[in-house]
């Protein structure tokens, strides 16, 4: 059975050889195109923290990103924090998939001002009395029609919201009905709407959880997880 990859590069990769390893039969089909933004780095020394809710966050703000080092980093779900440190970022701390629950846990440990770093799209966060400035460093487009390859149907992975969004804004109810959905967040899940085969939300916002959910749905024929 087919495995879809809907996520942009470079993440697009990583999750394919990761399937790949598992046995699985991997289909890169990104619905997006990621670019950085040209960005004006702020003063580090006015912040208590950094904030990532996006993992293209940390892999697109490009050489200003370090000049943070020193900011303890929240960053959203093991994802982000990967990119994170992959950026060369030390002192990450792993929070929820959520925004508002990272900002939640920055607020128990007492940050009061944070830059978050995020793109063009992005969900706007309570503050919860937090100061939060953000900066926009990178964009994503959209393509204007499904990979050809996903109508023959199998199982297609949701990174996220949007990417559920997308998917569902350009999917026909046939193709809706050929495809089993394996989403990385119940946010991402319930992003999708109805008429697909079936919409499945991975026990843990990590790469790992959701590949092994769609283990599981690829020997269980896309049936019920």
């Amino acid at each position: 059975m087919k495995l879809f990859i809907l996520r942009p590069q470079p993440g697009a990769d990583r999750t394919a050889a990761s399937a790949a390893a598992l046995g699985l039969d991997p289909v890169i089909a990104p619905l997006f195109s990621v670019m950085p933004i040209a960005w004006d780095a702020p003063e580090p020394a006015i912040y208590d923290a950094l904030m990532l809710t996006s993992a293209n966050a940390a892999r697109h703000a490009g050489e200003d990103l370090l000049r943070y080092a020193n900011l303890p980093c929240y960053a959203v779900g093991e994802a982000t924090a990967d990119a994170a440190r992959d950026s060369g970022l030390p002192g990450i701390r792993v929070g929820p998939s959520d925004g508002n629950a990272l900002v939640t846990m920055m607020a128990a440990d007492g940050i009061t001002c944070a830059l978050h770093l995020a793109g063009a799209d992005r969900t706007v966060v309570d503050a919860q009395g937090i100061a939060i400035d953000v900066c926009t460093v990178y964009r994503s487009e959209a393509v204007a029609k499904l990979p050809r390859a996903i109508a023959a149907g199998g199982i297609a992975l949701l990174h996220s919201p949007r990417v559920g969004r997308v998917l569902a804004e350009l999917a026909s109810a046939e193709i809706r009905a050929r495809l089993t959905l394996a989403a990385i967040s119940t946010a991402a899940a319930e992003a999708v709407g109805k008429g697909w085969r079936g919409v499945h939300a991975a026990a843990a916002p990590r790469d790992a959880a959701l590949l092994e959910l769609a283990a599981k749905l690829c020997q269980k024929g896309a049936g019920q997880a």
